[in-house]
């Protein structure tokens, strides 16, 4: 990328107060042209600052929300260009020393500390031109940032900067935003991935940091934003759902806001809300080419709403996200899948385009795999199930947060188990699908998951197809507490307890109202 040198103590409008040794500071391109107000994209967020430009509290606005919203180089740009239109605006400067910093999706590089250094001592520089509250938060961030940054030792800086937003937060507890941004400085302190305790005392006190703000602003789009994370792996993820409903209205144009109330509709199992908020994310993610939206993660965004569709039955919207992220990316893996889900087998060898990865490439095999088995040819099926065995039992590779020994090995077992189902040796079939079930409870958490479907939808089907109707519902069920309201579980469940001469008055209620969505016919879990 080309970059320009920005000299501190030399740059227009930039007094920096000189280091021990003078070093440049590198800013990519991008932060030498001009950033547009976005008046359309943005909601009706304001946080008032010292000064008398009007266009300086526009874009500071801007930045603020857009890093609610992850944009952070949006963000950084808009506070950037706040000082801009006010030069002596120390409280501009703190914006954009706090844009440069750790988020939760990402540590600080070392690239963004000299940038992120010299703004907070530009905004400690001009504290007299601040108010108290601004004063105190330059002081803050001072101890964010330091000359030698190492970011395997940047717990050191983020304790300090968590326990200056503390004290921030005690003296101004009714400022919404300073309590934000001491539950953003304790989450910073978390581990960003897996399973999180109720038990743990720092995920409670996180949560109530974040409730105490939402108590008062049901809305506000960063202390939601921060709890649907800190809660979404929880027992207990509905914690977030009343903000959650108001989240993807926050900041209209703002891809990944619209997108988030999906990770807390994906774990309650209201899957038809997930694919409305990704969808609406996927049309800001679009929207940015026309300077009306911002996009943020927009592949993440298709593969939310490809994966949500597929669990609520919704194929058209599965397929279309499916589509568009190959589109995107060039990743067929995530569009093999959900052809496999929704039995398009037809369709399949025309995907001729192998991804990268080898997991994703993986992913591929099986999709060609299990099609050529529907489509009459066992042998390639067979050959492939060899393979992905192989795979499994080999293979080092990683996907995102999982072994890809887990994912593939469940892969192969599905399709070996299709496999000696299709020859009528059903006790083979349901030894293979239970190893794939073994390998399947072993992947991590994850939004969203790696599959769009479970092998328990084959192993439930066998059963059924068995008569072994206890076994069926047992198998539904345990889905079920894994992926709630998930069309194909509701449906098999409900088939098990027809069998039975039963019925369960909530599954049949749920099913109905997502007829209301569902686009395809059940012939049975899996095809």
């Amino acid at each position: 990328m080309k970059k320009f040198l920005f000299l501190i103590g030399l740059a227009p409008g930039l007094t920096f107060l000189p280091a021990a040794n003078a070093q440049e500071v590198e800013y990519p391109a991008v932060y030498s042209e001009p950033m547009p107000l976005l008046e359309e994209a943005m909601g009706d967020f304001h946080y008032p600052i010292s000064s008398d430009s009007e266009l300086a509290q526009q874009y500071f606005n801007q930045g603020f929300q857009l890093m609610f919203g992850f944009a952070k180089v949006e963000a950084t740009r808009s506070f950037r260009a706040s000082w801009q239109a006010d030069p002596d605006c120390a409280i501009c400067y703190w914006g954009e020393a706090w844009s440069w910093g750790s988020y939760l999706n990402g540590a600080m590089t070392t690239a963004e500390s000299p940038r992120a250094l010299a703004a907070a001592r530009k905004a400690m520089a001009l504290i007299d031109r601040a108010n108290p509250k601004e004063a105190d938060l330059i002081r803050a961030i001072q101890v964010r940032y330091v000359e030698d940054y190492d970011p395997e030792t940047r717990r050191t800086q983020d304790e300090l900067y968590r326990d200056a937003m503390a004290e921030l937060a005690e003296k101004y507890p009714d400022d919404l935003e300073i309590v934000t941004l001491y539950g953003d400085a304790l989450f910073l302190l978390e581990e960003r991935r897996g399973y999180r305790s109720l038990e743990n005392p720092n995920t409670v006190h996180l949560h109530n940091v974040l409730l105490s703000v939402l108590e008062r602003d049901i809305a506000h789009p960063g202390a939601c934003h921060l709890l649907v994370h800190a809660s979404e792996s929880t027992p207990t993820p509905e914690l977030a759902a009343p903000c959650a409903r108001y989240l993807g209205d926050t900041i209209p144009g703002s891809s990944h806001i619209n997108h988030m109330p999906s990770h807390t509709w994906n774990e309650m199992g209201l899957w038809h809300e997930a694919v409305r908020a990704n969808t609406r994310a996927w049309h800001s993610d679009q929207k940015a080419a026309y300077g009306r939206g911002i996009s943020t993660y927009a592949t993440h965004n298709l593969t939310m709403l490809y994966y949500a569709g597929a669990m609520g039955g919704e194929s058209a919207a599965s397929l279309k996200a499916a589509r568009d992220l190959a589109g995107l990316n060039g990743n067929t893996a995530m569009l093999s899948l959900a052809l496999v889900r929704f039995g398009r087998f037809e369709e399949i060898p025309a995907v001729t385009e192998a991804p990268a990865g080898e997991v994703n490439r993986a992913m591929y095999d099986f999709a060609q795999g299990y099609a050529a088995l529907k489509l009459g040819d066992a042998d390639h099926a067979r050959q492939t199930t060899e393979e992905l065995k192989e795979q499994a039992a080999t293979t080092t590779a990683r996907f995102r947060f999982h072994d890809g020994a887990d994912i593939i090995g469940a892969m192969a077992g599905i399709l070996e188990g299709e496999i000696h189902w299709s020859e009528g040796d059903r006790e083979a079939a349901l030894g293979a699908f239970q190893e794939a079930i073994a390998y399947y409870n072993d992947l991590n958490y994850d939004e969203p998951e790696p599959l769009p479907f479970s092998p328990r939808h084959w192993l439930g089907a066998l059963y059924l197809e068995m008569g072994a109707h206890d076994s069926a519902l047992a198998e539904y069920r345990q889905d079920l507490s894994e992926h709630p309201n998930n069309v194909w579980s509701l449906w098999g469940a409900q088939q098990a307890l027809l069998a039975r001469g039963e019925s369960d008055p909530e599954i049949d209620a749920t099913l109905e109202e997502l007829g209301n969505y569902v686009d395809i016919w059940f012939p049975t879990t899996k095809f």
